[in-house]
Parts: C-alpha cells; structure tokens; sequence
C-alpha cells in the first residue's frame, strides 16, 4: 500500500505539474500534422491540381472548425499561452486554408491565351500581393524581424473593437484577436507569392502549359522536413542556383510548391541541424551511401552481363 501511494504520488507530480499549455500545444500541434499528413494524402492521389486544392480547402475547412471546437471549452492558463495560440498555433491551419484559397482562383480564374497574357495575369497578382504588404507594412516589419513587445495587444483576445480595427476577420470575439487573422493572410501571401513567381518564372520560359497541368505526376516530399532544410541549406551554399545569387527563402519557396510541403519555420530546423552534436549532415550522408550503393548494384549489374555474354 505505502508502495503505491508513493507510487501515485510521484505520478500526480509528474503529470500536473507539467505546465497545461504544453497539454494544449501538443494536442494541436499533433492536430496539425494530421492535417499535413491528410493534405498529403490529397496530393498524391491523381486528380487534377484543381481538384487537389479543393479537396485541400474543404480539409482546411473541417480542421480549423475542430480547433475552434477544441478551443472553445479551453482555459487559457495564462497571456503567454494565449498569445502562443493566437500567434503561432492558429496561423498555422488559417495560412494553409487562404493560401489553397488564393491558389484554387488563380487556377480556376487564369485567362485563356498566350504567355502575354498569363503574365499580365500573374503580374496584377503580385501587385496586388506588394499592395497588401505596404497597407500592413509596420505590422509585416514587427512579424519579420521577431518582435515581441506588442504581443499582449496583437494576440491576446478583448483589447479591441472589431467593428473598427479590422479590415477582415472572423466575428467572434472568443476565437480572435486584432491580428491573428491579419498574421496568418501574411504567411499565406508569402507562400502565395512564391508559387505565383515559379508560375511568372515558367511562363517567361514560354512554358505554355496550363497551371493545373504543370506536373502530371506530382511529386511529394515524404522524407523528414528537417532532412529536405539540410539539402536546401547545402544546395544554396554550394551555389547550384542563380549562380550562387540566391536567398535560402527563394529555394525554400520552390521546394514547397514544387514538392508540397510545408517548412514552416525551416530556419529553426536550420538550427536543430546546426546543434546536432553527431552526424551534422546525417541526411546528406544517407545520400551519398545510397548513390554509392547504387552505382556499386550498377556495375555488378554490367559485370553480370559480360560474363553473361563471356560464357554464351
């Protein structure tokens, strides 16, 4: 009996006194990869891009409405940890869901006819994207460069009046604030505009294939994030784009449209690599052992041969 009451003891320490927010970032973070992984599952299923982004806002869609759902019989144990869920956690779903939204029109509203008139298309994109940017620009420059100081006012619920403050967002009090709405529209445009300057880049190259046809068999990146962030951070410091006149945040843009997925904040995963106290390029050397692997079956694949050819 003494056994188990210490037991039981040092179980109730462990379990409540592990900070509650944790519970609820975990929960939702493991919520989020379910989601990426159904989005997944979406791209790679056959049907045409168009289809594809469809299926992937209605996904989107049921997602934030179980968040919403799980959140809504939530207590937040403290302003850090409504700020955390306002700023980082529910930018995640609502980016993904108006960047599926924005790229769905561009498909389904992109002009017939010549490149011309394509890149006109993307080009009033884009603008239009610039105009957004500069409308929001103190609040893009405090998201850019890391800024905390105004947290407690952006991202905590009750310090404003919706009817004023905001241009967008969603009418319930409960569930926003001033500039979740406005933050994850900002993620969103920027990986929108990513996939419109890849869009721009293949119509310059008089690529006249149609958006929704660009890739017959799309590719899915099914490896580790961390491991596709090590080979786009090897790639652009050997220089293989542009050159070498590149930045990490172009390549990163590529690679998420061209292969679906999302990096989200690749450049932390740049860090986990960077503190990795064995094996820094672990995943650069699975390559190298399975090239090497496979020009080693290559060549005994031709030594097979000739001494096929040698006894016949």
């Amino acid at each position: 009996m003494l056994y188990n009451m210490i037991f039981n003891f040092f179980r109730f320490i462990f379990f409540y006194s592990k900070p509650i927010y944790l519970i609820m970032r975990t929960y939702t973070e493991r919520f989020y990869n379910a989601l990426e992984n159904q989005l997944n599952e979406v791209s790679i299923n056959g049907e045409s891009l168009a289809d594809q982004y469809k299926t992937s806002i209605q996904l989107c869609k049921k997602a934030m409405a179980k968040l919403k759902n799980y959140i809504s019989s939530y207590s937040f144990e403290s302003k850090e940890e409504e700020i955390y869920f306002f700023k980082v956690l529910k930018p995640q779903f609502y980016s993904k869901y108006i960047y599926f939204i924005n790229v769905y029109k561009f498909i389904m509203q992109a002009p017939p006819g010549g490149e011309g008139i394509l890149k006109d298309y993307i080009n009033y994109e884009l603008a239009d994207i610039k105009r957004f940017f500069d409308h929001n620009q103190a609040f893009y420059q405090y998201y850019r460069s890391g800024s905390t100081q105004m947290d407690e006012f952006y991202f905590t619920r009750g310090g404003f009046d919706v009817h004023v403050d905001l241009e967008e967002f969603e009418e319930d009090e409960q569930y926003s604030t001033s500039h979740d709405y406005k933050l994850s529209k900002i993620i969103a445009n920027e990986k929108y505009q990513d996939f419109l300057n890849l869009e721009l880049q293949k119509a310059m190259e008089h690529d006249d294939t149609p958006p929704e046809m660009g890739l017959e068999l799309p590719l899915t990146w099914t490896f580790n994030k961390t491991d596709l962030v090590e080979l786009i951070y090897a790639l652009v410091a050997l220089g293989v784009f542009n050159n070498g006149n590149t930045e990490i945040k172009s390549v990163v843009g590529f690679f998420q449209t061209v292969f679906h997925v999302d990096l989200g904040s690749y450049y932390h995963k740049y860090l986990d690599i960077v503190k990795r106290k064995k094996e820094r390029t672990a995943f650069l050397d699975k390559l190298k052992l399975a090239m090497l692997r496979r020009i080693e079956e290559k060549l005994d694949e031709e030594a097979t041969s000739q001494q096929k050819l040698k006894f016949s």
